[in-house]
């Protein structure tokens, strides 16, 4: 086994998320496509990561400010392109009124259980007629590797506490429910499946635990870590592994909304 597999220390490694997982940005360049940026128009990217798609929107025209809660992915956003304009900021905290056309997310929202805060701030972060384009992980995104997880840390000895779990995977009527709640006007809502393969050959499950789901192993002995990642993979292999790839079971939300 890897060595490395065992390295759950930093939740944002941005050199890793680069060289491993550059599949979460080349996925959603249709998404870019939905937002359909317009010249001059004024857009932030809500969760930027290392700043490919910041980018893509940039070169469209558009006034971008790309935002990330990661230090560590402004700093290499910054060092990639570093024409751009890139902040550290707390997407639950969002300092903006009535400043931006559009507001795009992809990739992100899954990740912060405070939804309500994150969708305030952005209905006043928006113009008037303003637009929310985003695509993150819907109702039961992940869930065999989910399951693995949990199954093979009740085998160890060390359950899983459900509090480190750290997604937040909301229904159609779930998310659209708290858009109109905020007075947004949801105009496209989708829920789909997308299987997806993970780079790195027979790394790749192992890279996508370290890099997305590291919080479930912290504490643990590095013992306990090997064995139970083993267990994670010969679990998901005769499902999630084909032709020497591993593969994700993402099912992902994409909504457009719009402030009235």
């Amino acid at each position: 086994m890897d060595n490395t597999a065992t390295d759950f220390k930093n939740q944002w490694n941005a050199e890793l998320y680069d060289s491993k997982h550059s599949f979460v940005s080349e996925l959603a360049a249709n998404l870019v496509e939905l937002l359909s940026p317009k010249p001059g128009e004024c857009i932030l990217d809500l969760g930027c990561g290392t700043g490919y798609l910041t980018h893509k929107i940039a070169s469209l025209g558009a006034e971008v400010i790309g935002i990330d809660s990661a230090l560590s992915m402004i700093e290499q956003a910054r060092k990639n392109y570093p024409q751009l304009d890139f902040e550290v900021l707390d997407a639950k905290k969002l300092p903006f009124t009535e400043k931006f056309d559009a507001i795009f997310s992809n990739a992100v929202l899954h990740w912060i259980k405070e939804a309500e805060e994150v969708v305030i701030g952005i209905n006043r972060a928006l113009k008037p007629g303003g637009r929310f384009v985003a695509e993150f992980g819907g109702k039961g995104n992940v869930k065999a590797i989910v399951s693995a997880i949990y199954n093979a840390l009740e085998k160890s000895g060390y359950p899983a506490d459900v509090a480190l779990n750290p997604w937040y995977f909301p229904s159609i009527g779930e998310y659209g429910s708290l858009l109109e709640k905020h007075g947004f006007e949801l105009t496209y809502a989708t829920l789909f499946e997308r299987l997806t393969p993970l780079e790195d050959g027979e790394q790749g499950m192992q890279n996508w635990i370290k890099m997305f789901a590291n919080s479930f192993f912290n504490g643990l002995p590095t013992t306990v870590q090997i064995s139970t990642l083993a267990d994670i993979e010969n679990q998901l292999r005769p499902t999630l592994y084909k032709n020497d790839t591993w593969f994700a079971d993402y099912k992902r939300i994409r909504v457009i909304a719009i402030k009235p």
